[in-house]
């Protein structure tokens, strides 16, 4: 029996921003082009931002119930 889940294609895009968003702030905090200062500032918003923003997606997309299939005949 698989579990499949269903998405549409604004689900995907909220998913592909969410983890562009955790990369791009992990990328910040390890790249060493801004200053100290400003590098962790803006890499650490970057993964909050990414990360509270995954939860409502989580609950979305694996708290939906599947219909269940009609009897076989």
């Amino acid at each position: 029996m698989t579990n499949e889940k269903r998405l549409n294609l604004s689900d995907i895009f909220l998913i592909a921003m969410t983890r562009g968003m955790l990369g791009a702030g992990i990328g910040l905090l390890v790249a060493g082009k801004l200053t100290d200062e400003r590098r962790l500032a803006v890499g650490r918003t970057l993964i909050a931002v990414g990360a509270v923003t995954t939860v409502p997606l989580v609950w979305r997309v694996f708290g939906q119930r599947t219909p269940a299939l009609p009897p076989a005949t």
